[in-house]
């Protein structure tokens, strides 16, 4: 980005719930049904038909406000949003306008600059039903026409409305990485974006770093990754500047990515909150969070990722990085916790599992919701090692032998006999075998060529067959040789 400009980043994301049913009706929200099969008169919005509010949605809302800090109305309103397109059969969305759900908080994202934190604020958060999806490609006519999937239709979400506090594309992709985390570990949606259950519409201007004014608002649509979110921003902010730069004049407008070329293309003119008339739902009261029921809300939130970080950090003096590697993902969080708490050895076990364990995840293309070893297993993994039962070379050929059979590393050392030799007097036998062997390497190492110490300690695990302690063969060959 050139010198002198600033770029003002807001993003607006959308969140499905993950309720079993619609906001509205008790029609199912699974993914993958055949188009169509999943409607009934209130979400197809049939004359005569009534909503009536999904509790769940509600409490799943109220549980994200308040992990993101923000103050629960205690009263607020539904509101049509009218608009038309095809795939919004009533011919408006059921949202929220002037009084949503929440107001006023915040999410601390990592600083580009300088370390420490920046608090990124969220201006609101309010409950609103999805609309349907038009389908333009797939279909053996779909050169003349598009079809409709109403499956979607009410499906609950909220809308996640930051401030425009973000400053550059990567503090962007920290904002959406890190409210995903969060949206996780409370368990209120799947945020699978290919599955469209988080999107993201971005808002962002340019303007001189010393004005305080901002600049011509451009939304960005069909921003469907995180990867395509910060390509997308570092587009648009370069070509509004070259816009500027050139004499040119900015209006607001939405347009789309294309990620294909890497570039944005005009979509419509910008609405403005009027264009959609925006009036109280008749036939839905106001929404009242009574004290009781916030309270109750409340007590049910999870330890969020930032909670468990400092909580690790503190009492088992995890690094801040490995702490934060360790929470990418509920699964992840609660195993590492079952295997710390095991083993009494937490800083060892994140090495195992950050280690060992996330490569052979890797490898296999699974998920820390599909581990085929127990957190039981590290544990006792990191137990035997830390006790001098086996060795480090040694407790990876164990792993190896758990994750491919199942059985506890414990019974894999009984078993194999494949014990650590710990005991001076054994080693010493060992050692006599070795120096017998090679009088040569023995004479040029008391004569000051130290670096045979590693040729020595080798050949000596390898006579042991890597059942050596190998820190007490190198403690004895210099005891030994002097």
């Amino acid at each position: 980005m050139r010198a002198g400009y600033e770029p003002v980043i807001g993003l607006e994301v959308h969140v499905q719930l993950n309720t079993r049913s619609k906001a509205f009706c008790g029609c199912s929200t699974t993914f993958g049904a055949p188009p169509n099969s999943q409607t009934c008169p209130v979400c197809l919005g049939l004359p005569g038909a009534m909503p009536v509010l999904n509790r769940e949605a509600v409490v799943k809302a109220a549980r994200t406000a308040l992990a993101l800090g923000c103050q629960l109305r205690e009263r607020s309103i539904f509101a049509r949003k009218n608009y038309f397109y095809p795939d919004l059969p009533k011919g408006y969305q059921i949202s929220q306008y002037d009084r949503p759900l929440a107001e006023q908080g915040g999410l601390e994202i990592p600083a580009t600059a300088g370390g420490g934190a920046r608090r990124i604020g969220i201006t609101r958060i309010h409950l609103e039903e999805d609309a349907g999806k038009s389908l333009h490609e797939g279909f053996a006519d779909s050169d003349r026409f598009s079809y409709v999937d109403l499956n979607r239709s009410g499906v609950p979400l909220i809308e996640i409305v930051s401030e425009p506090d973000l400053r550059a594309p990567a503090e962007a992709h920290a904002y959406l990485s890190r409210l995903k985390q969060i949206l996780l570990f409370l368990d209120v949606s799947d945020c699978n974006m290919e599955e469209g259950s988080l999107r993201c519409d971005a808002n962002v201007s340019v303007r001189r770093r010393e004005d305080p004014r901002f600049g011509a608002k451009i939304e960005i649509k069909n921003l469907n990754s995180f990867r395509y979110l910060q390509q997308a921003l570092e587009y648009e902010i370069e070509r509004q500047i070259e816009t500027l730069e050139s004499g040119g004049r900015l209006r607001q407008e939405t347009r789309l990515y294309d990620a294909a070329s890497g570039r944005t293309h005009p979509m419509r003119s910008k609405e403005q909150a009027h264009d959609y008339r925006y009036f109280p739902e008749p036939d839905l009261p106001p929404l009242m969070l009574d004290a009781g029921w916030r309270e109750e809300i409340a007590a049910s939130l999870p330890e969020l990722p930032a909670a468990r970080q400092r909580r690790w950090q503190t009492e088992w003096g995890l690094t801040a990085y490995d702490a934060e590697v360790l929470t990418g993902t509920p699964a992840q969080a609660e195993y590492f916790e079952a295997a710390a708490k095991a083993s009494e050895h937490p800083k060892v076990t994140a090495n195992w599992i950050m280690g060992e364990l996330s490569a052979r995840l890797n490898a296999q293309g699974l998920d820390w919701s599909r581990v085929p070893m127990p957190p039981a297993h590290v544990a006792e993994l990191v137990k035997i090692l830390n006790a001098g039962t086996i060795s480090g070379k040694m407790a990876k050929e164990v792993f190896e032998q758990a994750w491919k059979t199942g059985r506890s590393p414990r019974q894999i050392v009984e078993e194999s006999g494949a014990r650590q030799i710990t005991d001076p007097a054994a080693i010493d036998a060992i050692l006599d075998g070795v120096l017998a062997a090679h009088p040569a390497q023995v004479e040029q190492y008391k004569k000051g060529k130290v670096a045979l110490l590693g040729f020595l300690v080798g050949q000596a695990m390898k006579a042991s067959r890597g059942q050596a302690n190998p820190e007490l063969v190198q403690e004895r060959i210099k005891a030994r040789l002097g």
